[in-house]
C-alpha cells in the first residue's frame, strides 16, 4: 500500500488531462474522470508499471549512463563509475523503498520540466511514458 504517489502531477489520462491525487485510508490513488465518474486507481499499480519501464530502458545502458553521470557530477574515476553501475544494476531492488518513501518534490518538478509524462487508461494501465528524446512507442 503506497501512501505517496511517485508521479503526482505527471500522470495524465487519454484526453491529456492531469490526474488528481487522492488519499483514501492512507493509500494514494490517481483519480481518473470517466465521463463524470471519478475512478480511483491505486497509485502503486501505476507507479510500478512506470518504474519497470524505466528499469528496462536502463538495462544494457549502464556504462553509458554511468559515464554521463560522472561527467555531470565532475568525478570521473573508476570508483565512482563502479558505484554508479552497481546502483543501476540493483535499481529494481530499491523499488519497494521508493514506493514507501515517495519521490522528492524537486525530482518530480524536474521530471515535469523536461517533459516526462505518463499516460494511463481508465483502469490504470500505462499506455505510454512520454520522455524527452525518446521515441513515442506504445507501452507493452
Amino acid at each position: 500500500m503506497a501512501s505517496h504517489p511517485l508521479f503526482a502531477g505527471l500522470v495524465i489520462d487519454e484526453f491529456d488531462r492531469t490526474l488528481e491525487v487522492a488519499s483514501v485510508g492512507g493509500e494514494a490513488f490517481y483519480v481518473v474522470d470517466d465521463d463524470g465518474f471519478r475512478r480511483h486507481v491505486e497509485s502503486e499499480h501505476v507507479d510500478r508499471q512506470v518504474l519497470r519501464h524505466l528499469y528496462e530502458m536502463i538495462q544494457g545502458n549502464e556504462e553509458l549512463i554511468s559515464e554521463g553521470t560522472m561527467k555531470m557530477i565532475g568525478q570521473e574515476d573508476i570508483f565512482t563509475k563502479a558505484m554508479i553501475e552497481t546502483s543501476l544494476k540493483n535499481l529494481d531492488s530499491r523499488f519497494d523503498e521508493l514506493i514507501e518513501r515517495g519521490m522528492p518534490d524537486e525530482a518530480r518538478t524536474w521530471l515535469g520540466m523536461i517533459g516526462f509524462r505518463v499516460v494511463i487508461d481508465i483502469h490504470g494501465e500505462v499506455l505510454r511514458v512520454e520522455q524527452p528524446s525518446a521515441h513515442d512507442e506504445p507501452y507493452d
